[in-house]
């Protein structure tokens, strides 16, 4: 082990939805101190071009690395999409790890008819990220994409089931997924839905309300925290449990509206003063 291993992981989200891969990586490595930035000033991304993003996205990076990290996860798929590269040149030889890899992997294993629908932001559905990526891993996989750009506000307004928020995702997924009752229509029906943005965990249980029991729901979070795992080992950045795990949560905009909802992604209660407000 050596002294940087000490140094939190950094964990950087447009928002609040990259706290479902906080949680995932407290969990699954509960040794590891944990500091979490989300852009809620900027919120949201998805709906940006791709030159604002990377540039919203490297300012975030540096206000984490100027406070000492051993690791940068981009816990946000649109960010992922248009920054990786640019985030991982200029912080080189920083180790950083992107959801949209690791979300593939875990859709690519889980479908059984390699139909696959992949719900996520504008800005990550038009770049075609998450059908490249699964194309790498499963090239006869049949990825159909869909935007779904109100899923993040009703996230991070804490709305995640009822009426409302299922009467939304069907007129999203109504012309991908057959309607409960319909007659088959000899295509090959998608058999897994890929969450590709890290906000719509929380709407999981409207979506299979929507989609029906058979489709099988994934998201990238507990993958991308066995990916980061596996990274610090290969580092030898793994810091072993020697005391409690510390978590720091930053925020560039209205603290205590990110301590109300945080705490319904994270399934605890999140003080107001365990969130400081940042400017980057």
């Amino acid at each position: 082990m050596n002294d940087s291993s000490r140094l939190p992981i950094g964990l950087f989200d447009s928002g609040m939805g990259g706290l479902t891969v906080f949680k995932a990586l407290a969990e699954c490595l509960p040794g590891e101190d944990l500091l979490y930035l989300g852009d809620t000033a900027r919120l949201p991304y998805g709906t940006k071009g791709r030159d604002t993003i990377t540039r919203y996205t490297l300012k975030a990076a540096q206000k984490l690395v100027d406070m000492g990290v051993k690791m940068l996860v981009i816990a946000c798929n649109t960010a992922t999409s248009a920054a990786l590269s640019a985030v991982r040149e200029q912080f080189a030889p920083l180790p950083v790890m992107g959801v949209v890899d690791p979300g593939a992997q875990a859709a690519a294993a889980a479908s059984a008819n390699g139909h696959i629908v992949v719900v996520a932001t504008e800005a990550t559905i038009s770049g075609g990220a998450y059908q490249k990526a699964i194309a790498r891993i499963r090239p006869d996989a049949v990825v159909t994409g869909r935007a779904c750009t109100l899923f993040v506000p009703l996230a991070e307004e804490g709305w995640m089931n009822g009426p409302i928020v299922e009467g939304v995702a069907r007129r999203y997924l109504a012309d991908i997924f057959p309607l409960e009752g319909a007659a088959p229509t000899g295509n090959l029906e998608p058999d897994t839905l890929l969450l590709g943005c890290t906000h719509f965990p929380l709407l999981q249980e409207a979506l299979q309300n929507v989609v029906g029991p058979q489709v099988r729901i994934v998201d990238s979070a507990a993958t991308t925290a066995q990916c980061v795992a596996d990274e610090l080992r290969a580092t030898n950045l793994l810091r072993h449990a020697d005391s409690g795990a510390h978590y720091r949560f930053l925020t560039t905009d209205n603290a205590a509206r990110f301590a109300r909802t945080g705490s319904l992604f994270l399934g605890r209660n999140l003080g107001d003063d365990e969130v400081c407000l940042v400017d980057l």
